[in-house]
């Protein structure tokens, strides 16, 4: 036992990852044909995990702003390249899209915890900045995500209506507010329940780690609090910047809706 918590040997992680076992004889047994998904998913976990935390014990040790912002600003990359993977639909500009989306919302209530709210000095310690940011991302990805797959979606399926309103005279918003609307709620109704659950059904993953570090528990529902509403507003904020920019790029200053823009990733790789 070191500094409040009890230190995990390489033989305890792997009997944990020996669990993955089970699903994939549940797999088998049921001819789910994932059990081979599941073993890559296994194993790219556990590298993927080992490497960030070379490069956390690099950074941590190091503690310079600008290795900092540089870690920052590639996990923000990664996370808006990561929405688009999961969207069928695409348009020309999408990749742009999602990353301004996901990097703005997500910079912007970091900045705010980080300056204000947890005030902290300086504000490029590795041991706050990358953890917040990173679970702030985690959640705007995939409010972002959703909310592109789901005005897509919409956009689609309603084309025919979409283009009866603007022949008839109504504007770009008022053709596509349906969708736009629809994408939003879409985007931001996860964290919504998760919001409504926690603490009662599940004990989120930072205030369980404080936990078993050895933070007293009123301490940790705080910062847990804290987390909470900062991941809320980044998801609303990236869901509503992602669905209004693929909604001006979708349709024309002249009120024309350019459906041919939207194409499904099978079609376009």
């Amino acid at each position: 036992m070191s500094g409040g918590y009890l230190e995990l040997s390489y033989l305890q992680v792997g009997a944990a990852a020996l669990l993955i076992l089970v699903n994939a004889a549940i797999s088998l047994a049921l001819r789910l044909d994932l059990h081979r998904r599941l073993l890559l998913a296994a194993l790219r976990t556990t590298v993927q995990l080992l490497l960030v935390g070379l490069v956390l014990d690099w950074v941590f040790g190091l503690s310079r702003w600008y290795v900092v912002l540089a870690l920052m600003a590639w996990m923000s990359i990664a996370a808006g390249a990561s929405a688009v993977r999961r969207t069928p639909l695409r348009y020309p500009g999408i990749w742009l899209d999602s990353i301004v989306s996901v990097w703005a919302s997500s910079w912007i209530i970091a900045a705010a915890a980080l300056f204000g709210i947890v005030d902290v000095e300086p504000w490029f310690r590795p041991q706050y900045a990358i953890p917040l940011l990173g679970m702030i991302l985690g959640n705007a990805l995939n409010g972002v995500s959703l909310g592109l797959d789901r005005l897509g979606q919409e956009l689609h399926a309603r084309r025919f209506e979409v283009e009866g309103l603007l022949a008839l005279g109504g504007t770009r918003w008022e053709a596509a507010r349906a969708p736009v609307r629809s994408a939003v709620r879409t985007g931001m109704i996860p964290i919504i329940n998760s919001m409504m659950i926690v603490g009662i059904v599940s004990l989120p993953g930072m205030m369980t780690g404080q936990l078993l570090a050895g933070v007293e528990p009123v301490q940790a529902v705080r910062y847990q609090v804290v987390i909470m509403f900062l991941i809320a507003s980044a998801t609303a904020l990236g869901t509503l910047g992602v669905v209004l920019l693929s909604y001006r790029r979708l349709f024309t200053a002249a009120h024309q809706f350019r459906h041919g823009l939207l194409a499904d990733r099978t079609e376009s790789q």
